[in-house]
């Protein structure tokens, strides 16, 4: 798969009453530690998770109250018709991050992918990253916007990103980044989450099932709470608060309705991996019985290796 190696859009402003925004991810806590395909074996009550929580505000069927601000929004659509020079723009996903207290980056990374008749509703997560980096299913692959919009200025907690490839050094948004917005191509280019303040007492971690949200004192504060105690309290400025929406991109309506009806079937990604590990002379062969093998994404990576950026930070979830 060829990297996105265009630049993202700088939108300035974007929200006019950031007020309002606060509302809204108060009325969707508490937040939860970052697990999902990264962390999939996240433990619950020991301490072994960064202060990186995260919640879905729009998902399938579900949309938190006020999510319209950012799911419609016209600049956001706007800019994504410019970036992929698209005329149909269809947002698909809201979903959330707060960050504090993170003495090393996150991962460098690019986003999980999505293709026509595969998603992470029926597809592991790390074989559809694997049917990325094959680059054999292009032909179903969806194409997505996605805007990553800052709530306030914090310490640290800039944006590195490889919109040059992944080969090149990254680029960086790191300064007055409260309210402004980055619209680009996050599954094809590398990006970083720089460490992120209060610095001084390094990486704190909190249990897997600790949770987020504001305290009902008056105080403006928002604290990290598990089992009935107190482990990191704060005013909600000073965490890292972004949202990230995302939405599919299409030349034309016309083109739309053509692919819609062209679905990948696990049946085919079976035939297609194989079709070609065939052709490489790989001994590795993948069928249905093997296919949500948590094994199996790894030997493909042999075959097919991720990308690795040039000059990416130590990441909080690198070994010892």
């Amino acid at each position: 798969m060829e990297l996105q190696s265009k630049p993202p859009i700088l939108l300035e402003a974007l929200i006019e009453d950031r007020a309002e925004v606060a509302g809204i991810f108060a009325r969707a806590a508490p937040y939860t530690p970052l697990g999902g395909w990264f962390r999939p074996d996240l433990p619950g009550d020991e301490a072994s998770s960064p202060m990186w929580f995260q919640n879905d505000w729009v998902h399938a069927d579900f949309s938190v109250q006020g999510a319209d601000l950012f799911f419609r929004n016209p600049r956001l659509i706007a800019a994504a018709q410019e970036f992929y020079a698209a005329e149909v723009v269809v947002p698909r996903t809201i979903y959330v991050n707060l960050m504090a207290a993170i003495a090393e980056c996150g991962p460098a990374h690019t986003d999980n992918p999505t293709f026509r008749g595969r998603d992470r509703t029926n597809t592991p997560m790390m074989l559809l990253r694997s049917m990325l980096w094959s680059g054999l299913f292009e032909r179903w692959y969806v194409r997505q916007a996605t805007s990553i919009w800052w709530m306030n200025e914090v310490q640290g907690g800039g944006l590195c990103y490889w919109s040059d490839g992944p080969d090149q050094p990254p680029r960086r948004h790191h300064e007055s980044m409260a309210n402004t917005a980055l619209v680009g191509d996050n599954h094809g280019m590398f990006h970083q989450v720089e460490p992120v303040g209060p610095f001084g007492g390094g990486t704190l971690r909190v249990p897997g099932s600790a949770e987020l949200g504001p305290v009902d004192d008056g105080s403006g504060d928002w604290a990290v709470t598990h089992e009935g105690s107190e482990l990191f309290r704060a005013p909600f400025s000073a965490y890292r608060a972004s949202v990230l929406w995302k939405a599919d991109v299409y030349a034309s309506e016309a083109e739309r309705r053509e692919v819609a009806p062209d679905l990948l079937s696990l049946a085919d990604v079976c035939r297609i991996f194989n079709e070609d590990l065939a052709t490489r002379g790989a001994t590795l062969r993948v069928d249905l019985a093997t296919i949500r093998d948590p094994t199996l994404p790894g030997e493909l990576a042999v075959v097919y290796p991720e990308a690795t950026p040039k000059a990416a930070g130590r990441s909080m979830f690198d070994p010892n």
